[in-house]
């Protein structure tokens, strides 16, 4: 449950702020808490790859499935942020992955990513204020497969989020928050980031 605003502003040009990591980062417990304690005009975006899969869609292991499935979930990644930018209720949009976290699943080289999405990296990094990377424990240290869509070993999931600090190589705001031995450090950390982000009327 979201917290009232005392900002009266009838509507806003909205922020959009990406928090991105690797499987097990920490991302869900980080929005959770962003939920419950920031006002109710920061706006969590749903992460389009939960909605794609937990909708049923197939994992195939094929490169043509695996390529329909990172461009399904560009697609309903790139609806979600239109509605909320459209609506102008929130003054910070902040996204559960962003569209170049699909570049760190692709199949194939980078270029056919682009022409299949029919984009580039300079415009997709262009959308977004500001990324926030939450690294991905290591196993043992707080790396698990309690999410029922996680499918990915720790060494798999280290992996991937290397592929993602490279799909947002570029950005002139990003800010990675490394693993800490007490899951609420590194919670804070990110918390502290988004607050910043936060326009002042609405902090």
């Amino acid at each position: 449950m979201s917290q009232p605003c005392r900002c009266t502003a009838s509507e806003h040009v909205p922020k959009r702020v990406v928090l991105t990591g690797g499987p097990g980062a920490g991302k869900t417990a980080v929005l959770e808490i962003v939920r419950r304690h920031f006002c109710d005009h920061i706006a969590v975006l749903p992460e389009a790859a939960g909605i794609i899969y937990g909708g049923g869609f197939p994992r195939r292991t094929s490169l043509e499935g695996r390529k329909a499935a990172q461009r399904a979930i560009f697609c309903v990644e790139r609806q979600l942020e239109a509605v909320a930018a459209a609506e102008r209720t929130a003054a910070l949009d902040l996204c559960d992955r962003g569209t170049l976290d699909g570049l760190a699943y692709w199949p194939s080289e980078a270029r056919s990513f682009f022409e299949e999405t029919g984009t580039t990296r300079e415009r997709e990094l262009e959308r977004y204020a500001a990324v926030i990377h939450l690294r991905t424990p290591p196993a043992g240290a707080g790396y698990n497969q309690q999410n029922p869509l996680r499918i990915e070993s720790a060494q798999e999931a280290a992996e991937i989020d290397e592929r993602i600090a490279l799909a947002w190589s570029g950005h002139p705001r990003r800010f990675f928050i490394d693993n800490a031995q007490e899951f609420l450090s590194k919670a804070a950390a990110a918390i502290d980031i988004i607050r910043r982000e936060v326009p002042s009327c609405c902090r």
